[in-house]
């Protein structure tokens, strides 16, 4: 029987490497959250401005990734609940969205709430688990199953007829 052992890469280091790498998927689920381009710009500055700031010690590659997640969950969950955010007005919904992930399926998931779109795009986009999702959301693992099966369900009945017959 071969045994299979994980080869964990080391962290990247530098302002340049770090943005590069994380930048589009900081973006996506700050867009995620938000459902504002402007407003997903800001929350990722603010990420890397953060990371910049604190230099926190990175065990690996994966725990550097789940950092700069967690680090957006949390920055744009400041900005939905600021007082700035509640004294402006929101803008136009009608602004295209440029994303890779962008159709008729992706738009539905940016319908759901705020929670379920974030555990929808965390495991589905992103690829990360429900113990991973509710370490990164501050929350159980049972929440985190029940925002996915609600959000399939939801989901299922908005597409019906597009891509389910059922």
């Amino acid at each position: 029987m071969e045994s299979f052992s994980v080869i964990e890469e080391a962290p990247l280091q530098g302002s340049e490497a770090l943005f590069h790498a994380y930048k589009d998927m900081v973006y996506r689920l700050a867009l995620v959250r938000t459902k504002s381009p402007t407003d997903a710009e800001d929350i990722t500055m603010e990420v890397f401005v953060r990371a910049l700031r604190r230099r926190p010690e990175w065990k690996s590659r994966e725990h550097q990734k789940a950092w700069f997640i967690t680090t957006a969950v949390n920055c744009s969950k400041s900005f939905l609940t600021s007082a700035f955010r509640r004294h402006t007005v929101p803008e136009k919904e009608d602004i295209p969205i440029h994303m890779p992930e962008h159709s008729e399926v992706y738009d539905a998931v940016l319908a759901l709430p705020e929670n379920y779109r974030t555990a929808v795009h965390l495991h589905y986009f992103e690829g990360y688990g429900v113990r991973e999702i509710a370490q990164m959301m501050h929350s159980g693992e049972s929440t985190v199953k029940s925002w996915l099966f609600r959000a399939r369900d939801l989901l299922r009945k908005q597409l019906k007829g597009v891509y389910f017959d059922v």
